[in-house]
């Protein structure tokens, strides 16, 4: 069995030289909370670990900016920029075990706070690359605007490191919200559907909405969260309560007057609720959101996050299901994408190619030609080089 080489540089120069010194196929890894995901890695000749591209390079507080290396943790960005007021507006689950800038855009990750924000190709407003073949590639910068040209950004965002090397990054900043508060609602699917449509129809204006249930054909809860200045968020609970009823209780409160102490990681705690285990699969899907509802029903049994407005969820279920559900995804015209399976499963990382392979088919070629980054990540989908080799 050949051992792959490591190569763990620290800076864009020794990054850029690690590319130009092997010729062989290499992965890109950073802290490993998503090595699992997508599809099964290759054999591969050498790995690339971008951990050692740590830290802040700029900071512009006053412009709500901040430029950090790739292999930055965005949890210790967190405390980083804390002291200031800010934070990026971004909190998907594997934040909390140390997730990585560069890693949370190449899986094209996202959380509750997506609703407002959207993922972090909607916050990254510049970034370096290092392709294949050692060439410097940068776009946008610190000032927020739109410019003509390709968006880096947004190509490799959900790429799995199979388009180039994420050496820094610039990222738009929020201000750090005065106070934040959580509903929870007891409902079914179908009540959640109704609650959360009345809900983003009216000004009630939630930063997050998701609902979360140990099966979609079940009961659940429908979790809200709000975020404001102290006394409007009271007004706003006080509101939502009328929309959701009475027996919605608040589950989470920032305020130092709230006698609520049910904690405030209610939001991660129900994120892990989807993470894999010995015998369950789970998979990431990703459709219009009035479809959501129906597809979640029709797909196998398991636990459900649900982002009702966004149209993202996360679901548990067999590995032999698998296959079905990202038949159904497809079919119900939206993407999905296997995040965790039990050992010697052989579960389908993805389902039947969009009509949008063509265009990732001739990025590979334009921007990895030779296919030497993340062979296998996106398998069984055709993604040739322009060499002719099969490079997913």
């Amino acid at each position: 069995m050949t051992t792959s080489t490591t190569l763990r540089p620290d800076d864009l120069r020794s990054l850029r030289d690690a590319l130009l010194d092997t010729t062989g196929t290499v992965a890109i890894a950073g802290a490993g909370t998503a090595a699992d995901w997508a599809g099964r890695l290759e054999p591969v000749d050498a790995v690339l670990d971008t951990t050692g591209l740590s830290g802040v390079i700029t900071h512009n507080p006053g412009d709500m900016t901040v430029s950090v290396r790739a292999g930055t943790p965005l949890r210790g960005l967190a405390d980083e920029l804390a002291p200031h007021g800010q934070h990026v507006s971004f909190d998907a689950a594997r934040v909390a075990d140390g997730a990585t800038v560069g890693g949370l855009i190449a899986t094209g990750d996202a959380g509750p706070a997506g609703l407002v924000f959207g993922s972090l190709r909607d916050l990254v407003i510049g970034v370096t690359v290092v392709l294949s073949d050692g060439t410097v590639a940068r776009s946008g910068g610190h000032v927020i605007k739109n410019v003509a040209g390709y968006d880096l950004a947004k190509l490799l965002h959900g790429s799995y490191g199979t388009l180039g090397v994420i050496a820094e990054v610039v990222l738009r900043l929020h201000p750090v919200p005065k106070r934040t508060a959580t509903l929870l609602a007891d409902c079914s699917l179908a009540d959640a559907a109704e609650l959360a449509g009345r809900v983003l129809g009216g000004p009630y204006e939630p930063a997050a909405l998701e609902w979360v249930s140990q099966d979609a054909r079940g009961d659940g809860g429908l979790l809200l969260r709000i975020e404001g200045t102290e006394d409007a968020v009271s007004a706003r609970l006080q509101r939502l309560r009328e929309v959701l009823g009475f027996s919605a209780r608040v589950v989470a409160d920032s305020s130092p007057h709230a006698a609520c102490n049910e904690g405030d990681n209610l939001w991660t705690r129900h994120s892990e609720l989807v993470r894999g285990t010995s015998d369950r699969a789970v998979l990431r899907v990703g459709v219009t959101p009035s479809r959501l509802p129906g597809l979640l029903t029709d797909l196998p049994p398991g636990t459900v996050t649900a982002g009702l407005g966004t149209g993202v969820a996360t679901v548990t279920m067999a590995p032999d299901s698998v296959a079905d559900a990202h038949a159904l995804v497809h079919a119900a015209g939206g993407t999905s994408v296997l995040r965790a399976r039990p050992a010697g499963s052989n579960a389908p990382a993805w389902g039947p190619p969009p009509s949008a392979v063509a265009v990732l088919r001739a990025l590979k070629a334009e921007l990895d030609p030779r296919g030497r980054f993340g062979p296998g990540r996106f398998a069984p989908w055709p993604v040739t080089g322009n060499d002719g080799k099969d490079a997913r």
